[in-house]
């Protein structure tokens, strides 16, 4: 556009080209600097092009963060680009703890039994029940995620934080006094729903209080949170396993989410749902998508139960696997067509569904979580089933990949800060990963410490690059009204992929451990062998089958390990995909410059932020 051309849609890029000797100043710094035009210059101006340029647009092109949204017509409840009035130190600090206190109580309940599993099935004889402990949680997780979605579009932020809190310490107060193993599915079911809103929620409050530039380093602060617990959790479970009770391990979110619920309700910013959002609460009924809720959830249950019992309960041709599986993709269908009905008003919006990072850092983020979940149960139990370690040793001897996953979480943060993009960080995620998983494959009896403790730092790296980079990646390509429901798309997905693969990963080892006793000479019937813990293998047999019964159990746990390498390989196919955009990129708050395109060293185009909203390629 060649100086002096007003035609089109102006914004403030176009007065760039009055820079010296002709500089236009706008805003407040005029008042307080010199310019070559005079007052009545600027105002002479500034008349003539809103004679040429309709109100609206206007108000549009000179809103406050607006040069690096699309313009929707309405401001979401949560700035990507954080607040206007930002809290002080103390208060971010405060807000920054609370919100990793609950996260850290909802990964450590992803993963806190799996040390205490074998203690757990010793208790209530449940040994196929191992895949529902952490199935129960993380279906109704990721089945409540999708209206998490909406609910923080609807309500104000903080109050819907608190509310999954809630439930989520009801939940671990009902697994904490259970009498048997139906209670405590039960009371992982009800820890699942409150979870649900916890990690999104901790992520958008994040998100409207910390500018984008430097929302990598709080949100690696975060993913950091959720590492560590999710891989100290059988280290916690051991302990409190093997010198107080199992139900310490539910008991334990009680104080720490108390805490952090008293925090968030006085220092959190008072987060309002978007001004478009409808008052009344009928109108806001509609808005969540119950249609299509109804028919979400059973379409998960149906297919979870098909995985979770096909080969091992029924035979994968049964008539009640068929069906399951037939139902799931009935509903799937039903579900998709519902979606595409309500357009915007969906569960998964269309102009969210469609946009290419969204969908790659989903399916990065459903095959790195869900062989993050594989490791994280089936670890433990291979040593202490392998290396007959107690449940605070096994706790222990899983050090390495925690501490791979919680550095590297940190560093990646950091990195990500100051270089600006994070894709690089995907792409060496899948790599480390899957070569650390594929070294784990190769564990046998005799294997030594120094293989199996650097094998587990390699897949921690891995985990720590990659975890949280799809969250990262959701704010900086969405406008801030669909940020909600991006976070919870990613999150259900990753969710959802954990549920999966641990089912996948129940049916895998149940399946192979019957086939390996069954082929052998032990005495010992097969079936049988699933309803008795893991640590009871001295006495179920004589001990001259000891070590043979050993090398099955390693081979049921290898070929479980097979399908985490996998997965984590799988992850390739999104972190390939993801394209490469730039927190820098993106305005800070009362900036208006611009997310430009970059090129980056390999020759690949990168395009602007803007054109992934109409689907153009690079």
């Amino acid at each position: 556009m060649p100086p002096g051309d007003f035609r089109g849609i102006p914004d403030k890029r176009c007065l760039r080209f009055f820079d010296p000797p002709f500089q236009l100043m706008v805003g407040p710094q005029a008042a307080s600097q010199s310019s070559p035009l005079s007052a009545p210059s600027i105002r002479e101006m500034r008349e003539n092009i809103s004679n040429r340029v309709p109100p609206n647009e206007m108000q549009k092109s000179e809103s406050p963060g607006s040069g690096n949204e699309q313009n929707t017509g309405e401001t979401g409840a949560l700035s990507t680009n954080g607040p206007r009035n930002p809290p002080s130190t103390f208060q971010l600090t405060l807000v920054i703890v609370a919100l990793c206190l609950a996260v850290f109580c909802q990964a450590l309940d992803t993963t806190i039994i799996a040390t205490a599993i074998p203690r757990i099935t010793d208790e209530f004889n449940s040994l196929g029940d191992v895949g529902w402990y952490g199935s129960a949680y993380l279906l109704a997780n990721c089945a409540s995620l999708l209206s998490y979605g909406k609910f923080y579009n609807l309500f104000p932020a903080q109050w819907v934080f608190l509310a999954a809190l809630g439930i989520f310490e009801l939940g671990s107060l009902v697994c904490g006094a259970t009498p048997s193993s139906v209670g405590l599915i039960m009371g992982r079911v009800l820890q699942g729903i409150g979870a649900g809103g916890i990690l999104s929620g901790g992520t958008l409050i994040i998100a409207a209080t910390v500018p984008l530039r430097r929302r990598p380093m709080f949100q690696g602060t975060l993913g950091a949170m959720y590492a560590l617990a999710s891989i100290a959790g059988p280290l916690m479970g051991g302990a409190f396993t093997e010198y107080v009770t199992w139900r310490f391990c539910f008991y334990i979110n009680l104080p720490l989410g108390f805490v952090s619920a008293i925090v968030i309700v006085l220092f959190a910013r008072k987060l309002e749902p978007p001004p478009g959002a409808l008052s009344s609460l009928k109108k806001k009924a509609k808005e969540l998508d119950p249609i299509g809720l109804v028919i979400f959830m059973p379409m998960i249950i149906c297919l979870l139960l098909a995985i979770q019992w096909g080969g091992t309960t029924y035979p994968w041709n049964n008539a009640r696997i068929i069906i399951l599986f037939v139902l799931s993709g009935l509903l799937l269908l039903a579900f998709i067509g519902i979606q595409v009905w309500q357009k915007d008003r969906a569960m998964v919006p269309r102009s969210v569904a469609k946009q290419r990072t969204v969908w790659a850092s989903c399916v990065f983020s459903f095959f790195l979580f869900g062989s993050l979940l594989i490791i994280t149960y089936y670890l433990p139990i291979w040593f202490q089933a392998i290396k007959g370690d107690s449940a605070s040793d096994s706790g222990v001897h899983i050090l390495p990949l925690l501490l791979g996953s919680v550095i590297l979480s940190l560093i990646a943060g950091g990195m990500v800060a100051a270089v600006g993009y994070y894709t690089w960080a995907c792409l060496l995620a899948t790599v480390l990963a899957s070569v650390g998983s594929g070294l784990m494959s190769t564990f046998t009896p005799d294997s030594r410490i120094g293989h199996w403790i650097g094998y587990q730092a390699i897949y921690g790296a891995g985990i720590g690059f990659g975890l949280q980079q799809p969250l990262i990646s959701i704010q900086t390509v969405l406008p801030e009204n669909q940020v909600a429901e991006g976070t919870a798309v990613v999150i259900f997905i990753q969710t959802f992929g954990g549920a999966i693969f641990l089912a996948v990963g129940q049916n895998i080892f149940s399946s192979r451990l019957i086939a390996n006793v069954r082929a052998s000479n032990i005495p010992i019937n097969a079936d049988s062998l699933l309803s008795q813990g893991a640590t009871s293998m001295d006495s179920l047999v004589p001990p001259e089958y000891l070590p043979e019964l050993r090398i099955a159990y390693n081979d049921a746990i290898i070929h479980v390990f097979y399908a985490a390498v996998a997965t984590a390989g799988l992850s390739i196919i999104g972190s390939a995909l993801l394209p490469w955009y730039s927190v820098k990129g993106k305005s800070n708050p009362g900036s208006e410059q611009k997310n430009e395109p970059v090129e980056p060293a390999s020759g690949t185009g990168i395009m602007d932020r803007r054109q992934e909203s109409t689907n153009e390629k690079y």
